[in-house]
């Protein structure tokens, strides 16, 4: 064997340590940014969003976040993953309303070469990876995703998934296992790789928004509640905890997403209704300028105790109409002169020069375990063009073709660090400054670390560690040609 063949054959086993390597901490980061950021409010794009949607344990995951603060801003969440072996880089979107994380696959009907903002689209490959694999309808979680045998679906044949948004849009495909990558805490706002095994979805045909060039990502990154989800995965085979937060910056832009257990700002926290699809919790009564509106608990908890969802994946606030009258009629009575407008049939606008929050009331919705949660009049009214607009959305009754929930979106969560605690069935909030850090506790040493908040650009790597692998990788390529 000559030196050439010696040094092809070390590049190689470099590349497989580098990247087969599963790292034991559980703390990472993924990086993370909003939809909207950086552009202009388009009413009928959020809209149309929202309505599309419908180791060992060490102290977590960081999964810093980018976008703008200014209120025309507001969106989805998305990041920046590697998957494989060796990974590609892929744009997912960051969605806590959904179960099954997928990517586009060679396979996708259609698919766009260019998405969101210009961004250049990744197709995933299973037999590109050296650790990619099918997931056969015989296995467990084939059943499980699919609550029982498919038909048609047996044995050897590969396992398909469908998911179907509340538009009717939908992705579907078929379920391979890879390697997830993403950036571990090493301490107080230090990061190093690490990764993880996922099963996820290769979307084959998609309908919709998901396929748009203008809206178009690599895929979606579900954080819901089901066993099914990215989170739920990591934290069965003990990666990490089954509990994330997310602390979105409407001041300065950027905020916190990390998984772990939050012990540094404490939060109050209110039971998850049981056997809902989503993050629901009860809602005991709303306050509007320090007086309550005469509703029952039935209305409240919509009268089938759905509760109302929290959903990072939505971009506004929406309210049954039984709740929705009465709450912006109290809100327009501090104000009984404004000359109010529709615009494009939908949002209710009007042109005002004074301070909102000076002029109009807070609205503080109550739950169980007396958490509450404030919205202040600048987080509910949004400036479009001249005018103010009012962001609560009515989502119908039930004599309508329409929702007929209660759904709160970016819009009110925003400058609140909110805590998803699955091991105890639990959700909370508290106002916070997202600019700043909180602590997730170490669970094996008992040590606290700061997780710092971040804004990523669109043109970031996946991780440090990427860059530096890249570089070294280049210096033995470089070696391998001219010294050999």
């Amino acid at each position: 064997m000559g030196k050439f063949d010696l040094c092809y054959v070390s590049l190689l086993v470099f590349i497989l340590v580098v990247y087969s390597v599963v790292n034991v901490g559980s703390e990472g980061v993924i990086r993370v940014k909003y939809k909207f950021s950086g552009s202009e409010r388009n009413l009928r794009a959020l809209k149309a969003h929202d309505e599309m949607r419908h180791l060992r344990i060490l102290a977590g995951i960081d999964l810093p976040i980018g976008g703008s603060g200014r209120p025309d801003s507001v969106g989805l969440y998305f990041a920046k993953i590697g998957i494989g072996t060796p990974p590609n880089n892929y744009t997912v979107q960051v969605d806590t309303g959904s179960n099954i994380m997928w990517v586009n696959s060679l396979q996708v009907d259609e698919c766009p070469t260019r998405g969101y903002h210009g961004l250049e689209l990744t197709l995933y490959n299973p037999k590109d990876s050296l650790t990619g694999k099918l997931i056969l309808c015989g296995q467990s979680f084939c059943k499980n995703i699919n609550r029982g045998s498919v038909p048609g679906c047996f044995g050897n044949s590969p396992c398909n998934y469908k998911q179907i948004y509340g538009d009717g849009s939908y992705s579907s495909g078929y379920l391979v296992e890879d390697v997830v990558q993403y950036d571990q805490v090493s301490g107080d706002l230090q990061t190093k790789s690490a990764n993880g095994s996922v099963i996820f979805g290769c979307s084959a045909s998609q309908s919709g928004d998901l396929s748009s060039s203008d809206e178009a990502f690599d895929g979606i990154l579900g954080f819901g509640k089901s066993n099914s989800s990215i989170l739920s995965q990591l934290a069965s085979s003990g990666k990490v905890k089954n509990m994330f937060a997310h602390c979105l910056d409407g001041v300065n832009g950027g905020g916190i997403f990390a998984i772990g257990n939050v012990v540094q700002p404490k939060v109050n926290m209110t039971p998850l209704v049981p056997n809902q699809p989503h993050y629901s919790v009860d809602m005991m009564a709303v306050e509007v300028g320090y007086q309550f509106l005469n509703l029952s608990v039935d209305v409240l908890m919509n009268g089938e105790n759905n509760g109302v969802i929290i959903d990072s994946g939505t971009t506004l606030a929406y309210l049954p109409e039984v709740i929705y009258a009465p709450l912006v009629k109290k809100i327009l009575s501090w104000q009984p002169d404004l000359k109010l407008r529709k615009v494009r049939d939908e949002y209710t606008c009007f042109k005002y020069s004074e301070s909102v929050d000076d002029g109009f009331p807070q609205v503080i919705f109550h739950f169980r375990n007396s958490l509450s949660l404030r919205v202040r009049p600048r987080e509910y009214l949004f400036p479009f063009e001249d005018l103010f607009c009012i962001g609560w959305q009515n989502s119908g009754n039930q004599s309508r073709d329409k929702w007929n929930l209660t759904l709160f979106g970016d819009l009110v969560l925003s400058n609140k660090l909110v805590l998803y605690d699955l091991e105890n069935q639990t959700i909370g909030w508290t106002e916070y400054n997202c600019s700043s850090s909180i602590q997730l506790k170490d669970e094996i040493t008992g040590s606290v670390r700061l997780v710092g908040a971040h804004s990523l650009s669109s043109g970031s790597r996946l991780t440090a560690h990427t860059a530096l692998t890249s570089l070294l990788l280049v210096a033995l390529l470089h070696n391998c040609l001219f010294n050999w």
